[in-house]
């Protein structure tokens, strides 16, 4: 795969000034004149022609003979009331106009007087924030096994993290149709081709006994039922995103009626918007439920250690570059012909993928960035050459050779491989444990950063939030593409700021997460609360000043 060597941008880096911006005066003069001057002179006009057209109405209306000075009387009063009305209106616009540049730059004064500097390896509001996903004192206990409606079994679908998404939901799920729920069945038939089973990947028993309150969950239907049922368990395929009212309405049913069943290819296949009780099951589920195997714990942290031990911080950047995701993505890298047709292969094993545009997903912002442009961006967010990296990926397209860039931009650079390689020999030929590691080491980190927003993505992205705010990098990717498009036109700080400017709201600051934005798992908000006393700190919002209280406390001051 053809890549661009570094030392070429390494010299674009150092470029000297950048680019002089346009000055605002221009904008600024054209508003106070369309704001002033011309707004006046309309007005005038306008007074005018009304105080004409009412003298020529009352004359072919008038019956009566009127004297002149009745009709001076009534012209002069009318016109009065117009200048009076004028008066006012432009004392008005004229006082706004006059103080526009004072409002402005008070309040970009405010801002930069009371803005704390902004710390890239963490956030500085992240402090007032906590997880929290405590039942409610309302919330049931579950049912037991012989009260419960029958056994849910789930098959889910996909990688480690897209399965994951599927085992939270099918607690939930369970709860809702008080169900016993069967430890799910984990994907053997996926692009990965792993036959890992649940427990060889989670701490089984731990993931029972800590739902125990909340959903019944056996290893498996008990002999006894099975041999007692007349048919064996029901299977069927939920639609995506479906709400709590469909599996009541549709499932349900089926559930008493045959005591058992299965839902199969089981990822997203829960509604983002439930009750909030529910919402705080699927935190319980995620964040606490589902923990690794003492095997994985142990190696995952092991790798931990030895990158605390070479550097006080570091950055996990999550690769999402190997063949699978870019043929499924549609776009193009370069590559020439023999990209197009290795890539194309494999995308033939989805039958339904449309066909696209490389050009156009690159637009929308829907390509993964490469390992070189995840260094760009890294750089130009401000974190120095000497960070070290820990690099999270399968097989990247492209091998050494599309790595090597980022080695450059970030010559501290190691994965897995290189730190445990030979405590990594028994997880080798699975893919899901080996998922697993790089998940605790990007838990970890200081810094996690992305180069999509895959599954991996936003399930660390939720967890992250849920455990302190911890700095997220995601990809502004639709804003990136256009810059990284245009980046051989640019100095190295014009180029810089642009990513900064971009990056704005997709660093895992507090201030972007909101009730109803993107996918629950990864904006838990229903499970994320802010302290008291974060109130009476006038400096708790980070530079992004969008908080209620920062704003309120910035309009007193």
């Amino acid at each position: 795969m053809r890549s661009i060597r570094v030392a070429f941008h390494l010299n674009w880096m150092k470029v000297s000034k950048p680019k002089k911006s346009l000055s605002d005066h221009n904008i600024i003069t054209n508003h106070k004149n369309a704001s002033g001057g011309d707004f006046k002179k309309n007005w005038c006009c306008w007074c005018c022609c009304c105080c004409c057209s009412g003298r020529i109405q009352h004359h072919k209306n008038k019956k009566s003979i009127t004297t002149p000075a009745q009709m001076w009387n009534n012209r002069s009063f009318i016109c009065g009331l117009m200048l009076f009305t004028l008066g006012l209106i432009s004392l008005f616009t004229g006082h706004v106009a006059s103080h526009l540049d004072y409002y402005s730059n008070r309040f970009i004064k405010d801002k930069i007087r009371y803005s704390a500097p902004v710390d890239i390896w963490k956030s500085q509001s992240s402090k007032y924030y906590y997880g929290c996903s405590n039942r409610g004192l309302n919330f049931a206990r579950a049912v037991t096994e012989g009260e419960s409606n029958g056994y849910l079994l789930i098959a889910t679908s996909g990688g480690l993290n897209q399965q994951r998404t599927g085992i939270t939901d099918a607690v939930v799920v369970a709860r809702i149709l008080n169900a016993t729920l069967v430890v799910p069945q984990l994907d053997h038939h996926s692009f990965w081709k792993d036959d890992s089973d649940f427990e060889e990947v989670f701490d089984v028993d731990w993931f029972i006994s800590n739902l125990s309150k909340d959903v019944t969950t056996v290893k498996r239907i008990p002999d006894k039922v099975m041999r007692s049922m007349d048919k064996p368990p029901y299977t069927m395929r939920v639609p995506r995103k479906s709400a709590p009212e469909y599996y009541l309405d549709q499932v349900l049913p089926i559930l008493l009626r045959r005591r058992a069943l299965q839902l199969t290819k089981f990822d997203y296949r829960l509604s983002g918007s439930i009750d909030e009780e529910l919402q705080k099951l699927r935190c319980r589920v995620n964040y606490n439920a589902l923990r690794f195997t003492k095997p994985i714990e142990e190696l995952g942290m092991k790798v931990v250690k030895k990158m605390k031990n070479m550097a006080h911080r570091f950055i996990a950047v999550h690769l999402r570059f190997e063949p699978d995701m870019l043929a499924f993505s549609g776009c193009y890298y370069g590559g020439g012909d023999k990209e197009r047709n290795e890539l194309g292969a494999i995308r033939k094993r989805w039958a339904t993928l449309p066909e696209l545009s490389p050009e156009g997903e690159r637009k929308r912002g829907r390509c993964p960035l490469t390992p070189h442009e995840v260094g760009f961006m890294l750089r130009a967010l401000g974190f120095k050459n000497d960070s070290y990296l820990y690099v999270a990926s399968g097989e990247i397209y492209g091998g050494d050779e599309t790595l090597q860039p980022l080695r450059e931009l970030f010559p501290n650079f190691y994965t897995k491989e290189m730190l445990v390689g030979e405590d990594l020999k028994p997880f080798l030929p699975y893919s899901s444990r080996l998922a697993a590691i790089d998940y605790i080491v990007c838990d970890k980190s200081d810094v996690f950063a992305t180069n999509n927003n895959g599954n991996m993505a936003k399930i660390l992205a939720g967890r992250r939030r849920y455990m302190g705010h911890k700095r997220t990098i995601r990809p502004n990717a639709k804003k990136l593409s256009s810059i990284f498009m245009a980046r051989d036109e640019m100095d190295w700080d014009t180029f810089a700021r642009k990513v900064r400017s971009s990056q704005i709201g997709f660093l895992g600051e507090p201030e972007e997460m909101r009730p109803g934005r993107g996918e629950f798992h990864e904006f838990p908000s229903s499970c994320v609360c802010e302290k008291d006393n974060s109130k009476n700190d006038p400096v708790q919002s980070n530079y992004l000043n969008t908080s209620q209280e920062w704003r309120e406390w910035r309009r007193r001051g």
